[in-house]
């Protein structure tokens, strides 16, 4: 509409025109010039109290030109990244000709691979006796203790206020809730 007419329009003008015009309703034509404004298709201002809507064919000949040119501009680009990955290649290839040599050099790397995937698997298997391995061991053995033991002195310290507080005897409590008798502090 404003390309054929090349003229300002205000929406209530649209209106009118778009469902002569365009066989448009006219209770969707203030979504669909909200879409192309939305889409820089159309251009509005707001002038006083009123928006007035616009487009005219060089501004989208202008935005294609745009579009043309960073199109061109992006396949410049890849072609010349095209034609250096080329030169990659083909340089790459260079040294590593298929040849009785670099087949037995390749055998011999697959080899020592699974040589050393199974020497890996074999430290593996004795890695408890690692002095590391054995220090880690003690110092986590350590932590645990320490735990166990604090956990007794909160459960003799719940035991004492018990029997303080309520009167409960010792063999009572411990029945009740599943203490046993021999629980000591751990050396």
């Amino acid at each position: 509409l404003c390309f054929a007419q090349k003229d300002v329009f205000q929406l209530k003008d649209i209106e009118k025109i778009a469902p002569k015009e365009k066989g448009i309703t006219s209770m969707s034509v203030k979504e669909i010039l909200q879409s192309l404004v939305d889409d820089g298709m159309v251009d509005t201002d707001r002038i006083g109290t009123s928006n007035y809507f616009w487009a005219f064919p060089s501004k989208a000949l202008h935005a294609r030109k745009r579009k043309l040119e960073e199109l061109e501009s992006q396949f410049a680009e890849s072609s010349q990244k095209k034609e250096t990955l080329q030169k990659s290649i083909e340089k790459s290839k260079i040294g590593r000709e298929d040849t009785a040599e670099r087949a037995a050099l390749i055998e011999e790397l697959a080899a020592l691979r699974q040589k050393k995937e199974q020497l890996k698997a074999e430290i593996d298997k004795y890695r408890e006796c690692d002095p590391d391995v054995v220090e880690e061991m003690r110092q986590t053995n350590k932590v645990a203790k320490e735990a166990a033991n604090r956990w007794t002195d909160n459960i003799f310290s719940i035991k004492s206020w018990a029997k303080r507080k309520f009167g409960f005897e010792e063999s009572r409590i411990d029945k009740s809730f599943g203490i046993p008798e021999d629980l000591d502090y751990i050396d």
